[in-house]
């Protein structure tokens, strides 16, 4: 029987603005790491055993429509998407090796023969939980930040305020609202350790952008901070939808259900800029640019810890699994 858990999800970007892009990324996941390179990825666990687990997956787009990644926004909420489908699926996996002891012989082959005698059952059964998580976390995302602070906000019209005032209401409790729930996640215990996970994950991909070895020494001495990093996607789309909303709201719509009906329509949207934003803060060095990604620098060092040598281990083994580091750096004249 699958067990779920959850926990945050963050994809890796870059601290210095001169480092290059490798286009590996990923999330940290319970006890280990997901790490994606082109086509493929790959998740890392460490058992309860001690020993670390690979297993390699295709990654295959949920959205079965052709150069959509070559359109601009739309190609935000399809990688938003497919990271969430595929990132969650990556969590339950994990979730799953990191509280089991490693298998015997005789064990795995009794498991492999269960899953063959019901493979298909399982597998729709498995695909229908997916499912079921994923609309669970999108819903609960959506009326954390979005419909919460809108009905919040909205109670100021009964006082007679303005449109402008309602809306800077709503933007003022929305951020306020992110900051605090990631503030008080990032004091759970078993969060913490994803945290540490997170750091090791950013601190491996800025090792192998700096041009050093994969080693675990190197890994540890790396910066923790990344600027493609999904709490910094996560903390532009708050801040672009206060913009977006603050429109809406100058424009002096009066039905409460339109006012309502905006704040759904715009999400993907919103989903769609801010990918384009941090798309184009991970190449750019433009101070503008650099400077309005700062604040999702900032806001890494709540969601990532220090992670110890071992964390460091798996997320070298998640990378090894899908990515030449050794061949990019010589290609890039790193090496």
């Amino acid at each position: 029987m699958r067990r779920l858990h959850f926990s945050i999800r963050p994809i890796a970007f870059l601290e210095k603005d001169s480092l290059k892009n490798s286009g590996i990324g990923g999330q940290a996941v319970m006890e280990g790491i997901m790490m994606r390179c082109g086509d493929r990825y790959s998740v890392g666990v460490r058992n309860e055993n001690h020993e670390i687990q690979v297993k390699i997956e295709p990654w295959k787009s949920v959205i079965p429509l052709k150069n959509i990644g070559e359109i601009p926004v739309l190609r935000g909420v399809a990688s938003f998407v497919d990271s969430l489908v595929i990132g969650t699926s990556a969590l339950m996996w994990s979730a799953e090796i990191a509280g089991d002891e490693a298998e015997t012989e005789e064990e795995r082959k009794k498991r492999e023969e269960k899953a063959a005698a019901g493979g298909e059952e399982d597998d729709k059964a498995w695909k229908a939980m997916m499912t079921g998580t994923v609309l669970v976390s999108i819903l609960f995302s959506v009326g954390l930040f979005i419909i919460l602070p809108y009905f919040l906000a909205s109670i100021l019209r009964r006082f007679g305020a303005s449109e402008i005032l309602v809306s800077l209401a709503e933007a003022v409790l929305r951020i306020s609202i992110f900051l605090i729930y990631m503030l008080l996640i990032s004091r759970m215990k078993d969060i913490q350790r994803v945290f540490a996970y997170h750091g090791a994950e950013h601190k491996c991909i800025n090792c192998i952008e700096s041009g050093l070895p994969l080693t675990v020494d190197n890994v540890l001495a790396s910066s923790r901070q990344h600027k493609r990093c999904g709490t910094s996607f996560l903390l532009v789309v708050v801040v672009i939808s206060v913009f977006c909303f603050l429109i809406v709201g100058a424009l002096g719509i009066r039905s409460p259900l339109a006012r309502f009906a905006s704040r759904i329509v715009l999400i993907p949207v919103i989903a769609g800029v801010s990918f384009e934003f941090l798309r184009l803060a991970a190449v750019s060095d433009n101070k503008l640019v650099c400077a309005l990604a700062r604040p999702g620098l900032a806001l890494q060092k709540l969601v990532t810890r220090e992670p110890d040598a071992e964390m460091a281990e798996v997320a070298i083994a998640a990378v090894e699994a899908v990515f030449d580091w050794r061949k990019w750096q010589e290609e890039n004249d790193l090496a």
